[in-house]
């Protein structure tokens, strides 16, 4: 194979995400997306491009540069293994990948991590931060910790799957006997977590961490939309693969006449934004 491999990593606090582009093919092929969890970042870095060239079946010769983002990517100080490596900025990553993953060409673009990121991108323009909301996977996790003695997402949404919001959240049907505003129903959030019964268990308590999450990360994307004259809103990062996010930002759709995505590969939107940069740092 000749040197046309680009590869994109995302270096993070614990966990690294790695994806790869043909280049020798037009559009480019994607290189099917991973993970891979470490003690350290620079660990991190360096097991995923050493996975993912072995999972692949590719040598050191195929690949013809290493594009770097994320917080961690500050560990990474010299070339991969020889390999050249750039820097790419993460909110430019952020946008890009959003605008690949959705086919869109201009749209706000909100990565879901820790907190929450917002970035307005347009084809063919330097992505431009909006700023964002520390409500994110940290704040559905903090939360969880402290109310359910539970720290893993996957076993937080398994366990929001049999919950309800009638014993957690205040609606507007609870506050009137009818609903007469346009794309809103009694089911209706008037308050997160305004209406917890002594009978709401854990399995309610957790859809209402991750109703009031989204909720909020769902107004905070509006309010940027709307700013920019935009209806499309592409959603990525780790938390947009949450079972319940579909429901929830579908109901913000109807709401609110929006148009929320979570394309195929969301988690990956900012490794693949950076993967698909064209850098100006080298290492």
């Amino acid at each position: 194979m000749s040197k046309n491999i680009i590869i994109g990593i995302d270096v993070g606090g614990s966990t690294t995400k790695i994806v790869g582009f043909n280049a020798s093919s037009s559009p480019w092929n994607l290189i099917k997306p991973q993970f891979v969890r470490a003690t350290d970042q620079l660990t991190s870095a360096f097991g995923a491009f050493g996975k993912f060239l072995d999972d692949n079946g590719f040598s050191l010769g195929d690949i013809e540069r290493v594009m770097i983002t994320g917080a961690g990517s500050s560990f990474i100080t010299k070339p991969l293994y020889g390999i050249p490596c750039y820097k790419v900025e993460e909110f430019n990553a952020i946008g890009l990948g959003g605008l690949y993953l959705s086919g869109l060409e201009d749209a706000i673009i909100a990565s879901l991590g820790t907190g929450t990121a917002l970035v307005h991108a347009k084809s063919g323009q330097i992505p431009n931060y909006l700023g964002g909301t520390g409500v994110g996977g940290g704040t559905l996790i903090g939360l969880s910790k402290k109310m359910l003695g539970m720290d893993t997402i996957s076993h937080i949404e398994e366990l929001a799957e049999t919950g309800s919001l009638d014993k957690i959240d205040l609606h507007i049907g609870d506050m009137m006997k009818k609903t007469d505003i346009p794309g809103f129903t009694d089911n209706t959030t008037a308050s997160n977590f305004g209406n917890v019964s002594d009978l709401a268990n854990r399995h309610d308590i957790a859809l209402g961490i991750i109703n009031m999450v989204f909720e909020t990360i769902g107004m905070v994307s509006i309010f940027a939309a709307r700013g920019r004259g935009l209806k499309d809103i592409v959603l990525t990062g780790n938390l947009s693969g949450v079972k319940q996010a579909k429901e929830i930002f579908g109901t913000l759709n109807i709401m609110f006449n929006m148009k929320f995505i979570i394309p195929d590969n969301s988690r990956f939107g900012t490794v693949i934004g950076a993967a698909l940069a064209k850098s100006e740092l080298q290492i």
